[in-house]
């Protein structure tokens, strides 16, 4: 069993940056595919990006090409989301989540453990 838990959320100003931690516990996150998703009030939870095994980042929304990054410290068994230029749009509850296979799974439901969540809320 993996438990994720999500810091680093807060409130920022449009143009700001924000860096999301999430730590594991019960296992080692250095057999799994590692997501970062969101979801905004009414909308659906949308993929962010994803971190392979073996460190390949795969982008799952176009909207956060070339603002955010991943990128994950298997010796602190964290993961990480470096949102920067952030916009009003960005605003959401950012989850993180873990999938035991080595490359990165399609889509939310196929991700088998989830953090609790951290909110952002970028002001204009």
């Amino acid at each position: 069993q993996v438990h994720l838990g999500e810091s680093g959320g807060g409130l920022v100003q449009a143009g700001g940056s924000l860096r999301l931690s999430c730590q594991a516990s019960g296992r080692t996150l250095r057999m799994y595919a590692l997501g970062w998703f969101r979801q905004a009030p009414g909308r659906e939870r949308e993929g962010v990006l994803c971190i392979s095994r073996r460190s390949a980042t795969i982008m799952y929304a176009d909207s956060v090409k070339g603002r955010f990054t991943g990128s994950r410290d298997n010796a602190k068994n964290t993961v990480y989301l470096q949102m920067n230029s952030l916009k009003p749009e960005d605003t959401a509850v950012y989850y993180c989540a873990a999938e035991f296979r080595s490359s990165c799974p399609e889509k939310a439901t196929d991700y088998s453990y989830w953090g609790q969540g951290t909110q952002v809320t970028v002001s204009s």
